[in-house]
């Protein structure tokens, strides 16, 4: 298992971007979430065996259909925060 933070910019929010991540993280089997950020990227904390987090990580560079991204970056942590589903949250704290 890996933890990534995954931050994904482009035309990234009101493209229907955290609604499709959710579905393909839950059919990889990834856990963790997704948010929007203030500067109109999104923000991902994923955890998964590796093939779920590249093939996650393929979605992420492509997107959902209205998506335009145009960089995406991502890093790895060495502690697992033991996420137990993957969540959409709405709001940024």
């Amino acid at each position: 298992m890996k933890h990534w933070n995954i931050q994904v910019h482009g035309k990234v929010q009101g493209v229907n971007f955290r609604a499709s991540t959710k579905a393909v993280a839950d059919l990889l089997g990834v856990k963790g979430y997704v948010i929007n950020q203030p500067d109109g990227s999104v923000l991902i904390e994923a955890e998964g065996d590796a093939f779920a987090l590249e093939s996650f990580m393929e979605f992420c560079q492509e997107g959902p259909e209205l998506a335009e991204v145009t960089a995406v970056q991502h890093t790895e942590e060495d502690t697992l925060k033991g996420y137990r589903n993957f969540e959409v949250i709405k709001k940024i704290k």
